[in-house]
């Protein structure tokens, strides 16, 4: 169940950050970033890779929220009753 979850989230943030890449780098050009007033310098490539993965990162953030704040109280107190009942040291 948690391996679905983390797929329901991690494949939708992975294409948005597709998107969001696309649609940044079709306006901004890689190699004149910079970086606290200074140019990175780093190549097209390093730039689109570091950058998918912060995209992706926020997307997943935003995904996890979403899912944690739409589970029922029910739900949440449940899980933390299953998790107590199978503790061997109680």
């Amino acid at each position: 169940m948690l391996r679905d979850r983390f797929m329901w989230i991690a494949w939708p943030a992975f294409m948005m950050a597709a998107v969001l890449e696309m649609m940044v780098f079709a306006v901004l050009d890689p190699e004149l970033m910079t970086l606290f007033g200074e140019l990175a310098g780093w190549s097209r490539y390093a730039t689109y890779t570091v950058t998918f993965f912060i995209f992706w990162g926020a997307m997943m953030v935003s995904g996890a929220l979403t899912t944690l704040l739409s589970m029922s109280p029910f739900e949440i107190n449940r899980r933390q009753l299953r998790s107590i009942s199978d503790d061997p040291a109680s």
